[in-house]
């Protein structure tokens, strides 16, 4: 099978990179993070009044637009090369996932229509005191019945600042853990800024004191799983994005760098380092798309095809990252320079829905599953 994008994601897929282009350059990136939200409101309304980018995986009766996963990695792809700060990762996946997986109709007639115009971010509560996605036990727990209250609390909260819906993972005493919505203006919630090494991703710790929740559903452990896989390939999209501008940058830099009388391009060792990087950037990509593909066509290797897409993916992004920086010399761990961000968005993506060793060990499990006995 080849995978390729068609002519109609290239056109997305060019649409979003002349937008960023104009919109989205390195000031722009750092205007916009240093105020609340994190993220430029203007070019986020842009980016869902013109391209519909938070509607794109999201079903036509719930006011998406009916395409895939696959389009929406396409924008990732090119958002992750401009550095853009978004709440797509958050809000137009990982929550917007998380309600269809639910099966909760009202819910999702309720709650999807706003995620898909971009007017309404929501938020996952999720991970643990210990910064993992457990699909077994959350630091969160939901006691009552008939009705429901949430204490506890979950850390690193994609755009939770943002967000006017909270999502959230939490125990039902001895019974298994449920999905519940809440709504982050009552007073019982509490929400505090994270400070993130990437500071393009907004992140958040959320506290719950007795607050009422209402179930979306009561069983999510399995489909947590698959929750757990969509945003992890949805993170290698970003990564290979950013692979691409590192690449970028680190080529142009050497045509215009000159030492010893001529471009330090032309230098054979250089060359070959820069084509190493090449290679590491095609191969992610590879890697992401074919575990796109499957989160988009539900297909039964998804859990294997997202391991070995972040396990490689955040591997060959931090190689492309530290080349980055050696390649540039001395301005690129200044903070004018661009190369920093890039570095740093390597870090912090390579640890954003496990690391890659978890992944690998992941893989392995599945792979010794499957093989036969």
């Amino acid at each position: 099978m080849t995978f390729a994008l068609t002519e109609e994601q290239d056109e997305l897929a060019a649409t979003v990179r002349h937008l960023l282009a104009r919109r989205s350059d390195s000031g722009a990136v750092r205007r916009a993070v240093a105020r609340a939200p994190g993220y430029d409101e203007s070019l986020w309304r842009t980016l869902c009044d013109q391209v519909g980018v938070a509607s794109l995986a999201i079903p036509e009766r719930y006011g998406g637009a009916g395409f895939t996963l696959v389009e929406t990695h396409v924008v990732l792809e090119q958002l992750g090369a401009a550095l853009t700060p978004s709440p797509l990762l958050g809000s137009g996946v990982l929550a917007a996932q998380a309600l269809l997986l639910s099966g909760n109709e009202e819910a999702c007639a309720r709650l999807l229509p706003g995620i898909a115009d971009g007017t309404r971010v929501a938020a996952v509560c999720w991970a643990g005191a210990d910064g993992r996605w457990r699909t077994d036990r959350s630091d969160v727990r939901a006691t009552g019945g008939g009705t429901w209250a949430l204490s506890g609390s979950a850390t690193l909260v994609l755009d939770g600042m943002a967000a006017r819906t909270l999502l959230v993972v939490a125990g039902t005493g001895p019974g298994p853990v449920g999905l519940f919505e809440v709504d982050p203006a009552d007073g019982r919630v509490r929400v505090t800024p994270t400070p993130a090494m990437d500071t393009t991703v907004s992140l958040a710790r959320v506290e719950f004191d007795g607050v009422p929740g209402t179930p979306l559903a009561l069983d999510v452990a399995g489909l947590l799983g698959t929750l757990h896989d969509i945003a992890a390939v949805a993170v290698t999209a970003l990564q290979v994005g950013t692979a691409q501008r590192a690449l970028d940058m680190t080529v142009a830099h050497s045509k215009e760098r000159v030492q010893f009388g001529r471009p330090i391009g032309s230098f054979q060792a250089l060359k070959h380092r820069m084509a190493d990087m090449l290679v590491e950037v095609e191969t992610a990509r590879s890697a992401s798309w074919a575990a796109c593909w499957a989160a988009a066509q539900r297909l039964p290797e998804l859990p294997e095809r997202a391991a070995l897409a972040k396990a490689w993916c955040s591997e060959a992004l931090n190689k492309v990252a530290a080349e980055t920086v050696q390649l540039h010399g001395g301005i690129a761990i200044t903070w004018e320079h661009d190369a920093q961000m890039v570095f740093k968005r390597a870090h912090a993506t390579s640890q954003l829905f496990g690391q890659p060793h978890e992944h690998r060990q992941r893989l392995f499990r599945h792979v010794i599953g499957a093989a036969p006995r």
